[in-house]
């Protein structure tokens, strides 16, 4: 009797083990689920405020439209970090890995506004998708993270697609696509420095401090191109601008903190999907054949690069 009831708990702690995996793997597949979800709405949100951004360009100098930007979003950041009760101008906040994301973030902004008041949406955010590309290529570069024979492939292949959209020295090759590349490259070397980043300083605080420094290029471009006067619709752009951006980041940061972020980064994607279709039925743009073979390329080889990077860790 003592054996078939030592026999019994063993296996009922067995099932009741198996039970409580089978519970935890349902709530993890729920969290990437909500995350993936997540990420869905954050592209939405970031291809609207897209969106907003092109049509204020019609109206607003680009500097200006990046101090608005950059001057409503950081209050909205401050405010975040002190409800986590964390400062802003903290000594922490001067740290040579936030003043480069600073200057990436800088860089990438101007780039990309300029890019995006002159050249298709489509095509923008077609070039903006090789960014984990870039980030990937600068880890291997300068962080001396182990980057292996097929991913250095898929870099290379992504690179040619940006090529294919851009199509240089060739008909329909546009000057301003060039500082489209200076903005990928400098989004690129802020989402890798941000890795440098200690875990004290808060999202809420690094983002801040972003938008104020995007808001300082803001007023620096507005010293040479001035400013116009802000009308009922154009005040009404920059408020979608800003409330659309800043519910995109809050969209995004809930995505990365639910889900895996080899699960939930490939959605990022999704935000090219969005501007196609807002550039098709806002702005009646068609992207042409380039443009679409291209994307194709760089989403493809960005995509088996984040299943390369998810494959070589450790589960």
């Amino acid at each position: 009797m003592r054996n078939i009831h030592t026999a019994a708990h063993i296996f009922l702690g067995d099932v009741l083990r198996l039970v409580a995996a089978v519970g935890e793997a349902k709530a993890h597949m729920s969290e990437n689920i909500r995350g993936s979800l997540w990420m869905l709405a954050a592209m939405a949100l970031f291809a609207v405020e897209d969106m907003f951004v092109k049509l204020l360009a019609q109206t607003l100098p680009t500097g200006q439209i990046v101090f608005v930007l950059g001057a409503a979003g950081a209050p909205v950041f401050m405010a975040m970090a002190w409800w986590q009760g964390a400062g802003i101008f903290t000594r922490s906040a001067l740290q040579p890995a936030v003043m480069a994301r600073n200057f990436g973030e800088i860089i990438g902004t101007l780039g990309f506004i300029i890019a995006l008041a002159a050249l298709p949406l489509a095509l923008v955010l077609a070039v903006l998708q090789a960014m984990p590309l870039v980030v990937t290529l600068g880890a291997a570069l300068f962080l001396g993270e182990q980057v292996g024979w097929r991913r250095w492939s898929a870099i290379i292949i992504g690179f040619c697609g940006v090529l294919v959209v851009i199509r240089p020295g060739m008909t329909g090759f546009d000057p301003v696509s060039l500082w489209l590349i200076l903005g990928v490259i400098g989004l690129g070397l802020r989402d890798l420095v941000s890795r440098r980043i200690p875990k004290t300083l808060s999202n809420a605080q690094v983002s801040a401090w972003g938008m104020m420094s995007v808001a300082g290029l803001g007023a620096a471009m507005m010293l040479h191109s001035g400013a116009a006067p802000i009308t009922l619709h154009s005040g009404a752009l920059l408020a979608g601008g800003v409330i659309f951006g800043t519910a995109g980041y809050l969209a995004v940061t809930t995505a990365a903190r639910l889900g895996d972020v080899a699960v939930v980064a490939p959605y990022r994607y999704a935000r090219l999907v969005f501007a196609m279709i807002i550039g098709r039925f806002i702005f009646a743009e068609i992207p042409d054949t380039a443009t679409v073979l291209g994307a194709t390329i760089i989403v493809g080889s960005g995509l088996y690069t984040f299943a390369r990077t998810r494959a070589k860790r450790p589960s």
